[in-house]
Formats: structure tokens, C-alpha cells, sequence
């Protein structure tokens, strides 16, 4: 009983450290105080201690000089590194799916998942359902991923996933402003759906391209975010932590 509640514990510390150096709340440099933390969250030290170790190996923090850990910056490199390491994970995920053969009431889960994503695009020229299409595409990701059964790839791409910028709806929301986001947007649906077929007719080379491709929108998207103004920047998880 002990042990189950100071691992919660450790889950409740680390997300909350996570959600505030995605959102901007700790800046790139900020050096993490144990007790401060503590306090702060009202945990205490051991379970604070493990989530910032557990921060550390998904990439947000690293170890401070004298000990410690502090919120690690990123370069562009460093993001369009995160981009394309997600893209040849999935793709080796969907091609290993394809090969293997997937279940085929995973198979109608997806195609379900992929219906309520198309209906994120209103008709009559209505605006893109952002919040809805973001939440669904984070699900689809997970779901078509999932289909590899491999533990180990699952594990590498729930890693660089939590890195902001390189999860698969990083920039979804930061769109809704830029011009070309409908386009972006209509083009991922369509790789989305792409991606499904090839899975369904074992076809794991071209899923696996696919995928690769796929994840090539979110760079282009990083890049046009940082042609934008700053406020649009912003609007975007994690655009806090890169350095130019």
C-alpha cells in the first residue's frame, strides 16, 4: 500500500513539473529545488526526487552543476531532431503492424477514431474543431502505434513523445492563426487515412513511408511557427524551451 502511494505520488509530481515546462511555467536554465518543489506541490521530497530523475530520461531536464537537475533548452536542431526520430519510430512501428498483421477490432477502432477525425472539418466553410482534432489525433497516434505490440519501440516513442514539440499534435493548436493550417491539416488527415489502408493490405514498406512523411508536417509547421510573431509562438507547448 506504501509503495502504490508513493509511486502515485511520483505520477502526480512528475506531470505536474511536465505541464509547467510545457506551458512556459519553468523557462530553459531554471534550476529545481527539491524543497521548494516539495512545498510547492505539497509531496514530499522522495516522490519529487524520482519524478525529476524520471523528467530527466525523457529529455526535459538534465543534471545541473553541483548537483540537481535544471529545465534543459532545446536548438531548432535539437526539435527537428525529436520530429524526425518520432517519424522513423512510427514508421518502423506501422511497418512491423503491417508485416505482422493487425487485430482487426484494433483495425475498426482506428478506422472509428479516423471518422471522428473527419469530422473535425466542418462543412459550409466553417472553422477547424482544433481542440477536438488535437485530442483525437494524440488517441489515433497512440492506437496505430500500439499495433506493433513491441515493447521496446512502444517505450522509445512514449519517450520522445513527451518531449512537447515532437508529440504528434505539438502543433495542432498553434495553428489555428496561421494561414496555412487548414491545408496542413487536411493533408495529415489524408496521409492518416493512407497510412490505415497500407496497414490493412500488409503493405509495410509503404506505411512505413508514409509515416516517415507524416511526421515531415510537423516540421514545416515548427517552421512556420517561427516565421510568425511571438504571441503566435506562444500559443504553441514547449515553443518556450527553444532557443534560437
Amino acid at each position: 500500500m506504501a509503495e502504490s502511494k508513493s509511486i502515485n505520488l511520483t505520477k502526480r509530481a512528475a506531470y505536474e513539473l511536465r505541464q509547467k515546462i510545457i506551458h512556459g511555467g519553468l523557462p530553459g536554465g531554471t534550476r529545481l529545488f527539491e524543497v521548494a518543489i516539495s512545498e510547492e506541490l505539497q509531496i514530499s521530497r522522495t516522490p519529487v526526487r524520482e519524478a525529476m530523475s524520471r523528467l530527466a530520461e525523457e529529455g526535459l531536464l538534465e543534471r545541473a552543476r553541483g548537483g540537481g537537475f535544471q529545465v534543459r533548452s532545446f536548438t531548432f536542431r535539437d526539435v527537428v531532431d525529436a520530429i524526425e526520430l518520432r517519424g522513423v519510430l512510427e514508421g518502423t512501428a506501422v511497418r512491423l503492424a503491417s508485416e505482422q498483421g493487425a487485430e482487426q477490432g484494433k483495425l475498426r477502432e482506428i478506422n472509428n477514431i479516423l471518422i471522428e477525425l473527419d469530422a473535425c472539418f466542418a462543412s459550409g466553410g466553417a472553422p477547424i474543431d482544433f481542440d477536438s482534432y488535437s485530442e483525437k489525433n494524440a488517441i489515433f497516434h497512440t492506437r496505430l502505434a500500439e499495433l506493433c505490440e513491441s515493447p521496446v519501440i512502444l517505450r522509445e516513442l512514449d519517450r520522445v513523445r513527451s518531449l512537447p514539440f515532437a508529440s504528434p499534435s505539438a502543433f495542432v493548436l498553434g495553428q489555428a492563426d496561421v494561414a496555412g493550417s487548414h491545408q496542413s491539416l487536411v493533408m495529415a488527415q489524408a496521409q492518416h487515412h493512407a497510412m490505415v489502408k497500407a496497414i490493412e493490405a500488409r503493405e509495410g514498406s509503404r506505411a512505413e513511408s508514409i509515416a516517415r512523411e507524416h511526421a515531415r508536417i510537423a516540421r514545416a509547421n515548427l517552421e512556420e511557427a517561427f516565421e510568425i510573431d511571438t504571441k503566435g509562438r506562444d500559443t504553441v507547448p514547449g515553443m518556450a524551451l527553444i532557443v534560437r
